[in-house]
């Protein structure tokens, strides 16, 4: 009987082994189980993570550059615009200049019509004629230096002679030898004026 108790504890204590044992088995493949999936949804979210910054680093990179291309264009727009603007005031200055000396001509041959010629009627015609021209001018942008009895200004004012005079004061010009004209705002002929004190 003692020897059959002994050999029933020695199975119990076998069969308490055992199923620590197989719990302990279980526990640890459980473990291992859940470390498992653990590292799997962290790797799943590093690579969710690493495809979104992807998304958003390839999202910001785009924007970028089409941010710059919109400054581009706008900047090629304003470019282009002012150049436009700058071609056209420069054909007009040339056409204008072109057109300079046909008006010192007009002046010079009226400036020589006597008090008796100015009743005719050709004289007259040639009279409306250049005024009908410096009208058409002006209207145009274009408009005379005003220069005798002013002080010189090299920006407007080609000094070709000085003199010496008390009734004049420092640097004024007292005679106009050519008229200068202006195109709006840049000069297209300096005044040729003489210059006093």
């Amino acid at each position: 009987m003692s020897q059959e108790k002994k050999n029933v504890a020695e199975d119990i204590k076998d069969e308490n082994i055992k199923a620590q044992a197989e719990e302990t088995a279980e526990e640890t493949v459980a473990e291992q189980a859940e470390e498992q999936t653990e590292e799997t949804a962290t790797d799943a979210s590093n690579e969710e993570k690493e495809t979104k910054d992807k998304k958003d680093q390839k999202i910001d990179e785009l924007n970028d550059r089409l941010m710059r291309n919109m400054a581009e264009f706008e900047n090629f727009r304003k470019r282009s615009e002012k150049e436009k603007n700058q071609m056209f005031e420069i054909g007009a200055k040339s056409i204008v200049e072109k057109i300079l000396p046909i008006i010192d001509n007009f002046e010079r041959g009226l400036g020589t019509v006597t008090e008796a010629e100015k009743e005719s009627a050709f004289v007259q015609g040639i009279e409306q004629i250049y005024k009908q021209f410096i009208t058409a001018l002006e209207e145009a942008g274009v408009k005379p230096i005003e220069a005798v009895g002013q002080e010189f200004n090299p920006d407007y004012h080609n000094a070709v002679m000085h003199g010496e005079d008390e009734n004049y004061g420092e640097n004024i010009i007292s005679d106009e030898f050519q008229k200068g004209y202006m195109y709006k705002e840049s000069v297209v002929r300096h005044s040729m004026v003489k210059v006093m004190n």
